[in-house]
């Protein structure tokens, strides 16, 4: 069996547009977007929902025998510093960011029995965090927001 294997994920065209528009940002930014970053990246997008480290390795494995972890986590942490990717804390998983370029508070809807994540924004927990922030002389340097529950189609 070969080192590297050809496999193609199939991205949706949505996925296919935003990955586009992640080369654009990486060149924009002066980071290198290499092969095996964009595959990474790639398997992000492809995913439904948040992804831990390991699984993403399994996956990044089906086209790189020679996958290591270090290989993973060098990617994801070139993808956190760009604002491509977010970390979802309590369950140390990842996921894709659809909407990067710009700075914004990361608030995430947790389903306790399958596991799926959903990104929301809302700018009022936004401001009230801020506003509670600014009371106490306390400045915000990152922001992320979990909240844990059941999901509709787990309801």
């Amino acid at each position: 069996m070969s080192a590297n294997r050809e496999k193609t994920l199939v991205l949706s065209k949505q996925n296919k547009a935003i990955l586009v528009k992640a080369k654009s940002y990486c060149q924009e930014k002066g980071a290198r977007l290499t092969p095996l970053r964009e595959r990474v990246y790639e398997i992000l997008l492809h995913q439904d929902s948040a992804i831990g480290a390991y699984d993403l390795l399994d996956e990044l494995r089906k086209t790189d025998d020679n996958a290591k972890p270090p290989t993973v986590y060098r990617a994801l942490d070139f993808f956190l510093d760009l604002g491509l990717v977010h970390k979802v804390e309590s369950t140390n998983a990842f996921m894709a960011c659809h909407h990067f370029g710009c700075s914004h508070p990361v608030q995430f809807l947790i389903c306790d029995t399958c596991g799926d994540v959903q990104e929301i924004q809302s700018a009022g927990v936004k401001e009230t965090l801020e506003a509670q922030a600014e009371q106490n002389s306390f400045v915000i340097l990152r922001q992320t927001i979990e909240a844990h529950g059941v999901c509709q189609k787990c309801q």
